[in-house]
């Protein structure tokens, strides 16, 4: 090697390790589940399939099956051959009113295209938030437990993170007192899951509203994931937190990978819903926009099938989707009830997961079990 090339090797390095903040190597769950399914302790002579509890891909198993109105209506853009080239940074215009439209049906106020930008998927949105809103001396509160995305997000973005708690006893409600006591003046927002993953949890009108008020008095912006929508199926509806956002700004991340079961489609979406005002006085959705400029764009030919899917995706879909995901949250809390030592202290209401308690011998670890596995 001759001495420039190992000088540079060395800068490199150098660098790499400097720059290097805590919590920057965190491992992902996608990462954590193929190191286990890897791992020598598994017995490979083993016949029986392992079973992944942290699954979060409903497409292979026959009872999760996407509508056919998504299959020709992709089908249908394809074989346009108008969609084979780059759209906007912000995604196709006809789209990014179809997503307007779908979330405006639950709020008391309409969304424009404007409000709405187009990602590579629910994680996309999640690092184009999370990288807009680092800036130095910043923090923002996630949710424990939550998804680990955001953390993994917020350490690439060293953006500086503070936990709150959910109450389990509360069907995992967000503590509020646990909201007041991490923030200070750098907090910059706070990021709640309904329905809940990985706690299965649905949070009431009244919840939320309590939620909007401490957000409001604390200053925050409230980015409220909302990738599972309607998956619903106790007794208390989907309520989407844009309803409070005329009391403080929201940021809704959303995506069509969980309700029409593909998330190998990779389409998401990015929503500011703030009929106030306030978000328009600030840097963030210029720093989203800029994010954007420079971010892979989803497929365009299925940001031009959206339209079609979500017009033409008829009610039984869903409701057959909802109806297996309650038969497993049954049969699940049924199960749970046979092995010693875990415990479930809420039924799940919503989402694909639900989570237990493993209690041994004064050892105590929380465990979040996917639902869709039971429907094989």
């Amino acid at each position: 090697m001759a001495n420039g090339e190992k000088e540079w090797g060395l800068k490199l390095n150098r660098v790499k390790r400097s720059e290097m903040k805590a919590g920057e190597g965190r491992v992902a769950i996608k990462t954590m589940v193929q190191m286990l399914r890897s791992n020598a302790a598994i017995n490979h002579d083993d016949q029986r399939p392992l079973i992944p509890m942290a699954h979060g891909d409903p497409s292979p198993f026959p009872s999760f099956r996407t509508a056919a109105a998504a299959v020709d209506s992709v089908v249908n853009a394809l074989r346009s051959a108008r969609f084979n080239g780059y759209c906007a940074n912000s995604g196709l215009l006809p789209a990014r009113e179809a997503v307007a439209e779908y979330i405006s049906r639950d709020l008391p106020f309409k969304l424009s295209a404007d409000d709405v930008h187009l990602t590579a998927g629910g994680k996309q949105a999640i690092h184009a938030v999370i990288s807009s809103l680092a800036q130095p001396n910043a923090n923002i509160l996630l949710p424990r437990p939550g998804y680990s995305t955001y953390d993994a997000a917020a350490a690439l973005s060293q953006l500086e993170v503070r936990h709150y708690d959910l109450a389990p006893e509360k069907g995992w409600e967000v503590d509020l007192d646990s909201v007041e006591a991490s923030a200070d003046v750098n907090t910059v927002a706070i990021i709640i899951i309904n329905p809940g993953n990985p706690c299965g949890s649905v949070y009431s009108y009244q919840h939320l509203e309590k939620v909007a008020e401490t957000a409001r008095k604390l200053g925050l912006l409230v980015i409220s994931d909302e990738v599972y929508d309607h998956i619903t199926f106790g007794s208390k509806p989907f309520i989407r937190m844009g309803v409070f956002a005329s009391r403080v700004p929201v940021v809704t991340l959303g995506s069509m990978s969980k309700r029409w079961m593909v998330p190998g489609w990779l389409l998401g979406w990015l929503v500011s819903t703030d009929p106030s005002g306030l978000l328009q006085k600030s840097v963030l959705l210029e720093r989203v926009k800029a994010f954007f400029e420079v971010a892979s764009d989803p497929a365009t030919f299925i940001q031009a099938a959206l339209p079609e899917i979500i017009q033409k995706t008829e009610e039984v879909f869903f409701s057959k989707i909802i109806d297996v995901l309650r038969q497993d949250a049954d049969i699940i809390i049924e199960k749970i009830k046979e092995i010693p030592h875990i415990t479930c202290p809420n039924k799940p209401e919503g989402s694909m997961f639900t989570m237990v308690k493993l209690n041994m011998d004064n050892w105590i670890c929380w465990m979040a079990y996917k639902m869709i596995l039971i429907s094989v």
